[in-house]
């Protein structure tokens, strides 16, 4: 297991080999480090990749030719070590194959590249499945990113909002026993903001399907965000442990989520799931944005008067 660093004038990145996992995200300037440091006490991960699976399984397992494989929540990926593929000033790439010991739980091949660009203003989380395969590649892909909230010394969570690109309502499908129900809630939204609230996480994880929202933010208590990921992703999920008071929030770009309850179907016909042929390469990711106050670029600053 290693760890590797990009820097630029603005922010520091660090990113581990064991499950390619963003750890770190600092402001340089002020030092605000914007990840959850993976404290167990609430939860021990910060930013896991979740492959091939999203979610957990109905009955634990998912089917293949009419046989069950088990398997747990969110896939095995983020517990591998991945191998340094390639490291820029401003990129890391990191590669995952398929190899004995992943066929002997889940029967297909894959490469698997997590890569990420530090930008001016954040970073981009890039992801790229290839199938090297001869026959369809069955799989899900997701970020499970927990950012500091509180990020102000003396704040408390409930001071904070979550604001979506969106006006009126959002639902979330519920979770019976980390399954998807047929029930949803609604959450009306002022001028698209959400509050923080004690019971927000009382279900369990909100989980946003296919409304359309491409950005959401983590913004202080008079509506001015501090973080915010932008993603094309069809599905994402908002957490925070229920009932610990846990001082961070997840915002998790999905292509895949847990099966709906009483799933017994195939891999191939689980809902979201994606399916890529032999020989194919399939690439999406998202981008976590800070607010910097970059220098204005030379020669544009304004004469005295």
């Amino acid at each position: 297991m290693a760890v590797y660093t990009l820097e630029n004038a603005w922010l520091s990145v660090s990113v581990e080999s064991f499950g390619a996992e963003l750890k770190s995200l600092v402001k340089k300037d002020t030092e605000t480090e914007y990840m959850w440091n993976g404290d167990p006490q609430y939860w021990g991960r910060t930013a896991p990749v979740l492959f091939p699976f999203v979610g957990g399984l109905n009955n634990g397992c998912f089917r293949v030719n009419r046989k069950n494989w088990p398997m747990g929540q969110h896939g095995f990926a983020r517990d591998m070590e991945f191998e340094l593929e390639k490291q820029t000033e401003d990129e890391l790439w990191f590669v995952l194959e398929s190899d004995s010991t992943t066929l002997a739980k889940f029967p297909f091949e894959f490469v698997l590249k997590i890569g990420y660009r530090l930008k001016e203003n954040g970073v981009e989380v890039l992801w790229q499945v290839e199938n090297p395969g001869q026959e369809e590649l069955p799989f899900s892909i997701g970020g499970h990113p927990a950012f500091n909230c509180p990020v102000d010394e003396g704040k408390k969570q409930t001071d904070y909002q979550l604001h979506f690109d969106k006006e009126g309502v959002i639902f979330s499908t519920r979770l019976e026993s980390g399954l998807a129900s047929t029930t949803r809630d609604a959450y009306g939204l002022q001028d698209g903001y959400l509050p923080i609230t004690d019971d927000l996480f009382d279900k369990d994880a909100l989980i946003i399907e296919n409304q359309n929202i491409k950005k959401v933010s983590l913004c202080d208590e008079n509506g001015r965000p501090y973080l915010t990921v932008e993603m094309d992703a069809p599905l994402f999920g908002i957490w925070s442990p229920v009932g610990k008071q846990a001082p961070f929030i997840c915002i998790e770009p999905w292509y895949g989520r847990c099966d709906r309850t009483g799933f017994n179907g195939s891999i191939k016909k689980r809902e979201w799931g994606n399916l890529l042929a032999p020989g194919q390469v399939w690439n999406a990711g998202f981008t976590v944005i800070v607010q910097v106050e970059p220098d204005e670029p030379a020669g544009q600053e304004e004469e005295d008067e």
